[in-house]
């Protein structure tokens, strides 16, 4: 609902600059008052401990395959789509798209679970692809700029006083002591939790209002959102058989694995487009816009198939199910390109019978 009242306000936003003064507010407060909030907020339970390792795992699966299909939906390897597409494919937003319809469905307890099973994904979307983001710029300019020791003070100092970083080091810092957001002075911890509640309207907000899906590139996003849906049922399927779950487990796995592309590597992005502010698009690392396009695709998508999900009943206690949607989701996402690729193949026959035809009446 918000990423529509943004895309209908586009028109009230005049220039780009005022879009980003948004942004900034997302990056530079919401977001850092909403990590660290979260971090603090984890009470970690030795008994839920598998949850965010099966989580990171997750992300580690999802991060790895997309080297095997990006290259056929289009994107060149090295390129800012590539590098953008990939980096977001294998993030999760469940605090978004996931923990209201767990609650809802499946009620408390299996909400505490999945909310174990992010903080896996946390350290992969804060720590993790941070880390790829970076070394990936630091690939993509090492052929026109030169680290010596004081240029990289420099970067490290940038990068060490981001809200986001200083935010997350100071959760450490406490939770390291054993203190949680409880153990802050009320006035405190009462700023940040309002604070952190901008953080969803406004995300949703800067969708709408950033959103530009081109027609040729709707194809190709939704064929990217689908096998990921894909893969994400595949793997479940497989957990399925290897580790016999309930079926409340097994929907509560899929409904995590189906949530959308968080919007925490848009921010990784964003942190390294400021460091390549003078350099042509084709040139960059990211592409911002590709990563604005996924994560509005992604949220309709992600909730439409988690409801679809925790509707389902016991359709998907069956591993064979689960086998099968996975299939069908593959081919729903092969479909675009197919359909792309078809009419590029005719012309080319149909260009080699002009050419052989011509060549005979030329030669006869």
């Amino acid at each position: 609902m918000f990423i529509g009242i943004g895309f209908i306000l586009k028109s009230k936003f005049s220039s780009k600059a005022e879009i980003a003064g948004l942004k900034k507010i997302i990056l530079n407060l919401a977001l850092p008052a909403t990590i660290f909030i979260a971090l603090l907020s984890v009470d970690i339970n030795k008994e839920l401990l598998l949850f965010p390792v099966m989580a990171l795992a997750l992300n580690g699966i999802l991060y790895l395959s997309t080297s095997l299909f990006l290259p056929i939906l289009g994107m060149k390897k090295g390129t800012p789509n590539y590098n953008t597409a990939r980096l977001l494919f294998a993030s999760l937003a469940p605090g978004l798209s996931c923990f209201p319809f767990v609650l809802e469905f499946l009620g408390e307890s299996y909400l505490a679970k999945v909310a174990m099973a992010d903080l896996g994904n946390k350290v992969f979307v804060l720590i993790i692809l941070y880390l790829i983001a970076m070394q990936w710029y630091l690939k993509n300019n090492a052929k026109t700029t030169k680290f010596n020791t004081a240029k990289l003070l420099d970067l490290l100092k940038t990068l060490a006083f981001e809200p986001v970083n200083l935010f997350i080091m100071g959760a450490l810092v406490l939770m390291a002591f054993g203190l949680h957001l409880e153990n802050l002075p009320f006035v405190f911890s009462d700023i940040l939790s309002r604070i952190s509640l901008l953080m969803t309207p406004l995300v949703l907000l800067f969708i709408g209002l950033a959103v530009n899906i081109k027609k040729n590139q709707f194809a190709q996003l939704f064929s990217l959102l689908s096998i990921r849906a894909a893969i994400s049922f595949l793997l479940i399927g497989i957990l399925a058989l290897i580790i016999p779950m309930e079926t409340n487990t097994v929907l509560l796995a899929l409904a995590f694995a189906l949530s959308a592309c968080s919007f925490w590597p848009y921010a990784h992005i964003a942190s390294v487009d400021a460091l390549e502010l003078a350099k042509a698009d084709a040139d960059k690392t990211f592409n911002s816009n590709m990563a604005i396009s996924i994560l509005a695709l992604s949220f309709p998508l992600s909730t439409i198939l988690i409801m679809g999900v925790l509707n389902s009943g016991n359709l998907f206690s069956n591993t064979i199910s689960l086998f099968i949607a996975s299939v069908v989701l593959f081919v729903v996402g092969s479909l675009p390109v197919l359909f792309n690729k078809i009419p590029k193949q005719l012309l080319k026959l149909r260009t080699s019978k002009y050419q052989l035809k011509t060549y005979t009446e030329n030669d006869s």
